[in-house]
């Protein structure tokens, strides 16, 4: 197991050799790391080179490599990677980029009485009565939703726009850093086209249903997660239906 200081300059490392072709020099990795002197960077250096991260090439200055990278520090250079793509993908598209979703979190306690299948939204005042079509992944896709479990009760004002809305209970934590948290209710509005940076139900194949953050690239679509655990996903426009998008989310403490 490496230290966070190991981690941290096994990732300057990598960075700088995939950015220049070549490693940083001590005086470079010195001030990245914030350290005082050169034998603290000497010492770190020698730790990863003795665990099999680095190989330092003898009789050629500044020569080292990178053998291997732990999977926690391969997984977030990864999603750096994939944010990077949809962030130029975004610059490219211009006009079409939209600004990033803000939830308006109401609390609220779920009711737990399941109505019949079928039933219909219902208007009360200042309040309507939404079905709640199962569970949402908010990380690995689950299936397709497709029955009532029960009804919540939202605002009419969260209601974005005129078309029939639902709500989806979220699974996961890939939606985090956008303020979807497990366990949300997630009011949606349903439509079928999408607009880049909007948070999406987004049926995949036909029989994966997932919420993310929807980018388009020709004719490629990017399902952006919002937690850099969790990898981008790619896919033929083709392959992936938008179900609706996100208006709203509910809040249960």
């Amino acid at each position: 197991m490496l230290t966070r200081k190991q981690i941290e300059l096994l990732e300057f490392i990598y960075v700088r050799l995939e950015r220049d072709g070549v490693p940083p020099s001590f005086d470079e990795m010195k001030e990245a790391l914030d350290l005082r002197s050169k034998s603290g960077i000497h010492r770190l250096v020698t730790a990863l080179e003795e665990r099999g991260f680095i190989e330092r090439m003898a009789h050629r200055a500044r020569a080292m490599a990178v053998v291997k990278l732990p999977e926690s520090l391969e997984r977030k250079l990864k999603a750096k990677s994939a944010e990077a793509a949809a962030d130029d993908a975004v610059a490219e598209a211009g006009p079409l980029a939209a600004p990033a979703f803000t939830p308006r979190v109401i609390a609220g306690d779920r009711p737990m009485a399941r109505p019949p299948c079928g039933a219909m939204p219902i208007e009360s005042g200042f309040s309507i009565e939404l079905p709640v079509m199962g569970r949402i992944a908010a990380g690995v896709p689950i299936e397709a939703i497709q029955q009532i479990s029960h009804h919540v009760t939202v605002p009419s004002t969260m209601l974005a726009g005129t078309g029939e809305h639902y709500a989806l209970e979220v699974k996961g934590d890939s939606m985090i850093e956008a303020g979807i948290n497990d366990g949300d209710i997630v009011v949606i509005r349903e439509q079928s086209a999408a607009e880049n940076g909007d948070i999406v139900v987004a049926l995949v194949e036909d029989h994966e249903a997932t919420l993310k953050r929807f980018r388009r690239k020709g004719n490629m679509i990017a399902l952006e997660a919002a937690n850099p655990a969790y990898e981008t996903r790619v896919f033929p426009d083709h392959l992936v239906k938008v179900q609706g998008k996100l208006v709203g989310l509910i809040r249960s403490y």
